[in-house]
């Protein structure tokens, strides 16, 4: 494995339901322990790193009573909860004495600080993980356009999307053998060829600022760091 970094600074888009392991909802203490543990060995080897988490996991627990709710009030719910993951991330990562900072797009000082870019910057500078909660502060945006609108406020050099796939496919991996995964592919090709890689706020967003993107398996052991290296693991999707 390479000893280069090829990224100094990046977004990180965490999935709420990735932190679920096998449960059905909430988070799975062993599996955000095996995560931030990846993350904590990336943190110190010098790369300047912001996660963006989302909120699905813990929604997901009272989804059935949100059934026929207002869009805007259970978006606003889902965003509390995001705030409930930062929190627990923060905390796990603590465990692996890295420092972390938790910035939310809505406001809750008594709990977490509010997003305020200059200062996000100097954390970053001081080689502290930012945590990003609250999605964009807004209802109608989902946490993928809060993580293009956060690695392009940032100047992040790539986006990383971590899944439960390692990457793109040209079809459904789980329904079809022969589907094969892309090593690379361009935001035109993506577009042509109709790959749900983000929503497409967050796609246009991340094309028209030149933001590169990698979709790989948080479940894979050490495809984080192979990412941050540079090397062959999920598909880089890039202009």
């Amino acid at each position: 494995m390479s000893s280069e970094i090829a990224y100094k600074r990046v977004l990180l888009k965490l999935s709420g339901e990735a932190l679920m392991g096998d449960d059905a909802f909430g988070i799975n203490r062993q599996t955000i322990s095996r995560m931030t543990q990846e993350v904590a060995e990336i943190a110190k080897m010098g790369v300047e790193l912001a996660i963006v988490i989302g909120g699905g996991n813990i929604f997901r627990g009272v989804a059935p009573g949100a059934q026929g709710m207002d869009r805007a009030t259970a978006d606003y719910m889902g965003m509390l909860a995001t705030v409930m993951n930062a929190l627990a991330l923060q905390d796990a990562l603590k465990s692996h004495d890295v420092v972390a900072r938790v910035q939310s797009a809505i406001s809750i000082d008594q709990v977490v600080e509010p997003y305020i870019r200059p200062k996000a910057l100097r954390y970053l500078e001081e080689h502290k993980v930012v945590i990003f909660a609250g999605g964009t502060g807004n209802p109608f945006f989902t946490t993928d356009t809060a993580a293009a609108l956060r690695g392009a406020e940032i100047g992040a050099e790539i986006v990383l999307k971590a899944t439960k796939v390692d990457g793109i496919y040209s079809a459904d991996p789980n329904k079809d053998p022969k589907a094969t995964r892309y090593s690379n592919i361009t935001f035109d090709e993506a577009i042509a060829k109709r790959l749900e890689v983000m929503d497409a706020t967050a796609f246009a967003l991340c094309r028209d600022q030149k933001l590169p993107i990698n979709v790989f398996s948080i479940n894979k052991p050490g495809a984080l760091e192979r990412v941050i290296r540079g090397e062959d693991e999920g598909t880089l999707v890039h202009v």
